[in-house]
């Protein structure tokens, strides 16, 4: 079975997050680990390139942050994500799926209260005056 097609299987079972948010958090995982882990050697697909939740967060702010800059902060809230926390459901959704490995020290409360994505997202580029 394909990506979109174990994406879309999640999404009719938890409606809670759009289909493009999988997207985003598996783009934003491979971000945190390049930054993390740094580029991935040649021939070394195996390598251990795990990262704690705290890291997949906030390789997932800069991550959207570069990607979509100002509209960020409503784009994540129209594909259902608001806290830190969605971040974390969406990985343990992956997880579930296969589509993610884990490691038995990750959990759910890893993610809770990493960032507030109002501040996140949207306070940069609130002009002051």
């Amino acid at each position: 079975m394909d990506i979109d097609s174990v994406i879309k299987e999640i999404v009719a079972r938890d409606p809670r997050y759009a289909p493009q948010a999988y997207d985003l958090v598996r783009a934003a995982l491979d971000h945190a680990q390049k930054v993390v882990h740094g580029e991935p050697k040649k021939g070394k697909s195996k390598d251990n390139r795990h990262v704690t939740g705290q890291q997949l967060v906030e390789g997932f702010r800069s991550h959207v942050l570069e990607a979509y800059g100002p509209v960020s902060y409503q784009l994540l809230r129209n594909w259902g994500l608001r806290r830190s926390i969605d971040v974390g459901h969406i990985v343990f959704n992956l997880i579930e799926a296969k589509l993610f490995g884990s490691s038995p020290e990750d959990k759910l409360s890893d993610f809770e209260g990493v960032i507030d994505f109002k501040e996140a997202f949207q306070r940069p580029f609130v002009k002051s005056d």
